[in-house]
């Protein structure tokens, strides 16, 4: 090829390709505000649409009349439940913003319990000042998402793991799982399906030692096994991992064990084909979306009722009206008992006199017939320990704990946050957050997170990033 013709096509390619500077030109003019462009438009109509299935999800809860006695099926009472969670949901927006991280996760989960009490609330039929409780859990959400969401700078590694110990732990955990999994069969080993499982889970019986080692290893160091797996590429360890999860599941007889390895595998893929928050937000709708769906599909008289209904009382009422309600019953409890003053957490408990004998679940259990109310830190730390008024305060400490995870895991990639978490807002949605930190081994997590070496991430990362260099 000619000099001149070579000219010609360059002066051509020039005349017809935007310079950097209008490139750059032409970012700022999809910037919609400052930090706010497309890709975080895109992120807020998601999330946006996260909002409107669970609000459709809510609205069959209400309709079916699915907790008697304490929500009403009233739908005159529907246009003041919209107009509750069409004023709330502009905090959605703060997850199109937000860097992926631990209280992301959790925050997100959270922020959707509270979209469901601010439903459920204008259908409620319990005795207590609805105000009050709805001012102080909005107060409570924003609190705790401040610090959750935006508090994120890493921080000095004084303690950092070898490489080849890292690598080394995961396979360490499994063969610790598989050995406690023996223990505890000695004691208990049940396969009963859910319609049984709450009535055998009352006979189980392990030994402090024992039901601490469960809990720690089926919440918080199986799932980081398995994200440790995952992002190195070992599927087939990543296989073992899920299995071992589910063979807990005879020996305690919860939901979490038995759904968890499928929770994870979903996780796991849909991270893989979108980025973390985008994973994130779509792990809540896409299951919930599918609840609506059948909802709708049996209110048409497509499918059966037992199909539809099954998959939407696991999943739709178990991930958003379940906690929900927990803040309604807890504030109509709370509301006429004395304050717990966080006397539920045992080390309080033995310095402190404490009006209650029993968990407080159990105490949840005999005044509404409704199971074993567990509940999540706005309605353990915040409502039962220290009411209405001071509940912003406590869930503002709640966040600043999260925001302690965000810094501790700052640094390690996204996907692998998001794995080795993936079990975790269920839980938290749940049981109080002390709970969390020492028996479902939140803060072991933690720990784990800070030591762990960001350089073995960036090898396993460099075999991917190689043919793009070249």
């Amino acid at each position: 090829m000619s000099l001149l013709s070579t000219m010609t096509i360059n002066e051509t390619f020039q005349t017809h390709s935007p310079t950097r500077r209008q490139m750059q030109m032409n970012d700022r003019a999809v910037q919609l505000v400052p930090g706010f462009g497309w890709p975080q438009a895109r992120l807020a109509v998601l999330a946006y649409a996260c909002v409107m299935v669970c609000a459709a999800s809510l609205y069959f809860v209400t309709v079916v009349n699915s907790f008697p006695g304490v929500i009403s099926s009233d739908q005159s009472r529907l246009p003041a439940a919209i107009l509750n969670v069409a004023a709330f949901s502009p905090v959605v927006l703060l997850f199109a913003i937000g860097r992926l991280s631990f209280g992301y996760l959790v925050g997100l989960y959270f922020y959707i319990m509270v979209l469901g009490y601010l439903w459920l609330i204008e259908f409620s039929l319990l005795d207590y000042d609805h105000r009050l409780a709805l001012a102080s859990i909005v107060l409570s959400a924003l609190a705790f998402l401040a610090p959750a969401l935006f508090i994120t700078a890493p921080v000095r590694q004084a303690v950092v793991l070898p490489a080849r110990a890292f690598h080394m732990m995961p396979s360490v955990i499994l063969i610790a799982s598989a050995t406690i999994i023996g223990i505890g069969s000695l004691y208990n080993l049940k396969l009963v399906d859910l319609n049984e499982m709450y009535k055998y889970r009352a006979e189980v019986a392990l030994p402090a030692y024992l039901r601490y080692a469960v809990w720690i290893f089926s919440s918080a160091l199986l799932p980081f096994a398995f994200a440790c797996f995952v992002v190195s590429k070992r599927f087939l360890q990543a296989g073992v991992a899920l299995l071992l999860m589910l063979l807990f599941y005879p020996i305690i007889l919860t939901k979490t064990t038995l759904f968890a390895p499928a929770w994870l595998l979903f996780l796991a893929l849909i991270s893989k084909l979108v980025e973390a928050r985008k994973a994130t937000i779509l792990s809540f709708f896409l299951p919930v979306l599918i609840g609506v769906t059948c909802a709708l599909l049996y209110n048409a008289g497509l499918i059966p009722l037992k199909p539809g209904m099954v998959y939407f009382g696991i999943v739709n009422n178990r991930m958003i009206a379940i906690p929900s309600l927990a803040l309604e019953v807890y504030n109509n409890y709370f509301s006429g008992h004395p304050l717990t003053h966080f006397c539920q957490i045992n080390i309080v408990k033995l310095v402190a006199a404490c009006p209650y004998d029993e968990p407080i679940w159990a105490v949840m259990a005999k005044a509404y017939e409704l199971g074993a109310f567990n509940a999540s830190l706005f309605a353990t730390e915040g409502i039962a320990s220290v009411g209405h008024v001071f509940a912003p305060v406590s869930a503002l400490i709640c966040g600043l704990i999260i925001a302690l995870g965000n810094r501790l895991s700052s640094g390690l990639p996204p996907r692998f946050v998001l794995l080795s978490t993936g079990i975790l807002p269920q839980v938290l949605l749940n049981v109080p957050l002390s709970t969390a930190l020492l028996t479902n081994g939140v803060g072991l997590l933690f720990l784990l997170w800070y030591v762990a070496p960001r350089s073995a991430f960036d090898q396993v990362a460099a075999p991917t990033a190689a043919p793009a260099e070249r």
